[in-house]
């Protein structure tokens, strides 16, 4: 069994388990734009549960963004074959489960469905979860969703090959920082252990993860450096540098996804005069994608939240429209009261 998951009540699990194992069909989603600690975790209990002794589930999975598309550096996903587009969901599912999200406005299209289902399963590690679900499977000391999505994996009695391993393995190193962040706890390493022994390659997960990128990202990342700004000031005096991706940038890069431009904040996020790291992404639709991060001492999920997104306490996000500069001003109010 899966050590440090100690926010759960027995009960909650028992009944959740209780309802998976009597259900004909079961309907996940994970939030839109997924990472891989939420896609990962969804394909993996996916995985598990299509391949169920016995009378296995019918299995539907997705998540609900419109177009359609599986982020490119997740593709190597064991699972991926199981997703269908949200237009193929069914509208008031039995039993369904969500992943990785933290309110029910971040299923996109599949918010629908979730108000509808008659038992709504939640696994979520956010500190900032509305607990949306009829069975709430939150624990926001969890490292990530992929340690919840191992303890169902378990209670449910499933076996834990080697693909249903890689989609947890996937999702615990990213929201682990590659084991760098403080939420690396002796039981993740131990879980990362136990994935690990069923024969997938961490080295070959952290290329397809981190380590490959189409050369127009080079170009991409130039820009991106090129306009970084480093206001000392802010976060309580404590730092801020922040930088934009337009969709100018991806156009020139080869029309890249947005999805391109995840790890632009891993190389701003080193500044050593700056706690707090922002990257702005422009969308399709000219709205920034707020990628937020810290290093010790800022909690950016307040000063997210209240600008309408959320997160973890040194990982978070926010959409917003309008100038750049203005923008990085309304959270940079947010974080000097936070």
């Amino acid at each position: 069994m899966t050590a440090g998951v100690g926010a759960v009540a027995e009960a909650d699990w028992a009944r959740a388990v209780k309802v998976l194992d009597g259900a004909d069909q079961v309907c996940l989603a994970c939030h839109v734009r997924p990472d891989a600690d939420a896609l990962g975790s969804m394909l993996a209990v996916a995985t598990a549960l299509s391949r169920r002794p016995g009378s296995p589930a019918q299995v539907i999975a997705s998540f609900g963004d419109e177009p359609f598309v599986v982020p490119d550096i997740l593709r190597f996903l064991p699972g991926v074959p199981l997703l269908s587009g949200p237009s193929r969901y069914p509208a008031r599912p039995a039993v369904m489960v969500t992943f990785d999200a933290a309110s029910v406005d971040r299923l996109g299209l599949l918010a629908g469905p979730a108000a509808a289902a008659a038992e709504l399963i939640v696994l979520d590690h956010h500190a900032s979860n509305t607990r949306f679900g009829t069975i709430n499977l939150v624990d926001p000391a969890a490292a990530a969703t992929a340690v919840l999505g191992a303890v169902l994996v378990d209670r449910l009695g499933l076996p834990l090959t080697e693909d249903v391993a890689l989609g947890l393995y996937a999702g615990l190193v990213t929201d682990t920082g590659s084991f760098k962040f403080s939420s690396t706890t002796p039981a993740v390493h131990e879980l990362a252990a136990r994935l690990i022994a069923t024969g997938i390659d961490p080295g070959a997960v952290s290329r397809h993860l981190y380590d490959t990128a189409p050369f127009g990202y080079l170009g991409l990342l130039a820009a991106a450096l090129g306009r970084a700004v480093l206001e000392p000031d802010s976060a309580r005096g404590l730092g801020l540098v922040w930088t934009t991706v337009t969709r100018d940038d991806r156009e020139r890069a080869g029309n890249l996804p947005l999805d391109a431009a995840e790890s632009v904040i891993d190389e701003i996020r080193r500044t050593a005069e700056a706690e707090v790291a922002v990257v702005l992404k422009e969308d399709d639709d000219g709205v920034w994608q707020a990628s937020v991060r810290s290093k010790q001492v800022v909690d950016v999920a307040k000063a997210c939240t209240a600008l309408g997104g959320g997160g973890h306490a040194r990982a978070a996000g926010f959409s917003a429209s309008g100038r750049p500069g203005a923008v990085i001003a309304a959270l940079a109010a947010q974080l000097g009261s936070t």
